[in-house]
């Protein structure tokens, strides 16, 4: 698994996804999270980006974590061009669209793939199915680690194991105070060492950016900004957040996070104050 500590999202970028993933990576980024689904990323950008970087300035496919999603057809915008057919059976479908993002990163290997969401309700039939096909395509080493998103019950990763035999090694959900910072999951993953990834982490909890704990005592004790403290403090509880930023200045300053040090009574303080939120 990516020993990177914070992931550059490529998310609802548009046309300006090519420049900013050559940003990102000039800056320090090497993981870089995308999704085949038209409706909110332009993997094919990604993967221009990629081009330019690997032409220009010397990188190499292994310098890089790629991670990209396999969206069911809920997910998509059927206006847009699909990666697959949706009439066919899930794990065709699943196959198809790991093609379809193998062409755009310009690559023949994805370091990790995910279920961009459950397909169905318990007992989770249709998602066992995709976990399956995900599991054999990590067997045929197309794939280096498998997980979910937008995952937010310990049940469903349980049946997933159960269903398919194999524990999910990565869990991408939103880690934010409208969930109370999503801790059955989160406690979960930290217990059976699976990576728990977080986007939405600034916008999604305004309070805590802009709390006077943050603000006036985290962030001044640590010399930092108010969203550094936040993302520091979310790797304190084993959570590797998702930068979507289009600053190079934030992009800089998100890469430093992890070299903070996050004093105890800080953290004791951050506990304080997330309970005291998530109320």
């Amino acid at each position: 698994m990516t020993t990177h500590k914070i992931i550059y999202g490529t998310a609802w970028k548009e046309s300006r996804t090519t420049a900013l993933v050559v940003s990102a990576v000039l800056s320090g980024f090497r993981a870089i999270d995308t999704a085949c689904q038209p409706k909110h990323y332009r993997e094919d950008l990604v993967g221009e980006a990629l081009q330019v970087l690997y032409d220009k300035h010397g990188f190499k496919r292994e310098d890089f974590f790629l991670q990209t999603k396999y969206t069911s057809i809920s997910g998509q915008d059927r206006k847009k061009p699909l990666p697959y057919d949706p009439t066919t059976d899930i794990g065709t479908q699943v196959r198809a669209s790991v093609q379809k993002s193998l062409e755009n990163l310009k690559t023949t290997y994805l370091d990790s793939l995910l279920l961009h969401s459950p397909l169905d309700d318990a007992p989770y039939p249709k998602t066992i199915l995709a976990w399956k096909t995900l599991m054999v395509l990590q067997e045929e080493k197309t794939v280096r680690h498998i997980g979910v998103s937008n995952t937010y019950d310990v049940a469903t990763l349980d049946a997933l194991h159960r269903g398919g035999g194999k524990m999910v090694e990565v869990v991408q959900n939103r880690w934010y105070q409208g969930n109370n910072w999503d801790p059955e999951v989160l406690n979960y993953c930290v217990a059976n060492r699976i990576q728990y990834q977080s986007f939405w982490t600034l916008t999604g909890s305004p309070k805590l950016l802009s709390h006077p704990v943050v603000t006036a005592t985290i962030a001044k004790g640590l010399q930092c900004t108010p969203e550094q403290a936040v993302y520091r403090i979310a790797q304190s509880r084993g959570v590797t957040p998702i930068s979507g930023t289009t600053s190079e200045e934030h992009m800089k300053e998100d890469l430093a996070v992890d070299s903070l040090v996050l004093y105890d009574k800080f953290s004791e303080d951050a506990d304080v104050l997330m309970s005291s939120i998530s109320k």
